[in-house]
């Protein structure tokens, strides 16, 4: 498909899965190989691009046309910037992380900030928008790393893949309430509030004293993780 249309990018295939699933590796040393992989029940495609330091997504999107799909491999295998990808192939989704070239604790920390704050404005939910707004203005908050566990959003002071949770928990709920608690199910409050800007200083208020900057969150231990939305 992708030599029909005027160009060409080159893929392997598993042996278990030769028509299911196709990668596309990266000449940048800050990307890992593209994955294609083949719908079951239709004719689509989805793609995921992650970047190599903490395995999360940079990329994602599905569609029908398999040949914007090989355009948006050539573009993320020949190094074309993340807004390049997504202007080759419109259906590409970019998550709001931007490429890091080395594990640097800081800017894989802005990263992830601008990961959160894309994913809050697309969803349908102005109460949880708020809530990241509001602690993305809040200099104590902004240099901790987020993450959100069931969409309560959480801090840690060492980025994934191993991350080490301080502070409070902050959710919100349907009726655009904010709760700061100890737990992510709201137990163990800390203070309820009727926005956000409220509930995150009384985050702040509970944060340890004499945080140091975030360090990146190498794994030492197989029982440790991270946490996913």
């Amino acid at each position: 498909m992708a030599k029909e249309a005027g160009f060409s990018v080159s893929v392997t295939s598993p042996t278990s899965s030769p028509l299911g699933r196709a990668i596309a590796e990266s000449r940048l040393p800050y990307r890992k190989a593209l994955v294609v992989t083949s719908w079951a029940g239709e004719r689509r495609w989805s793609i995921h691009g992650e970047e190599p330091f903490e395995g999360m997504a940079l990329i994602r999107g599905d569609s029908e046309d398999l040949a914007q799909v090989a355009r948006a491999a050539q573009a993320w295998q020949e190094g074309a910037p993340l807004s390049d990808i997504r202007q080759a192939a419109p259906f590409v989704r970019l998550t709001g992380r931007f490429e890091v070239p080395d594990p640097d604790p800081v800017r894989l920390t802005e990263s992830e900030w601008q990961s959160m704050r894309t994913e809050a404005s697309e969803r349908d939910w102005p109460a949880y928008h708020a809530l990241i707004e509001a602690a993305y203005a809040e200099p104590a908050l902004r240099r901790l790393y987020p993450f959100t566990s069931h969409w309560v959003l959480r801090f840690s002071t060492t980025t994934r893949p191993s991350l080490t949770i301080t502070g409070p928990c902050i959710l919100t709920d349907d009726l655009d309430r904010y709760t700061v608690s100890k737990g992510i199910t709201g137990a163990g409050v800390h203070a309820q509030a009727t926005t956000a800007h409220e509930a995150v200083a009384a985050a702040v208020r509970q944060l340890p004293s004499g945080l140091g900057p975030v360090t990146f969150g190498a794994f030492h231990d197989e029982n440790q993780g991270g946490f996913d939305s």
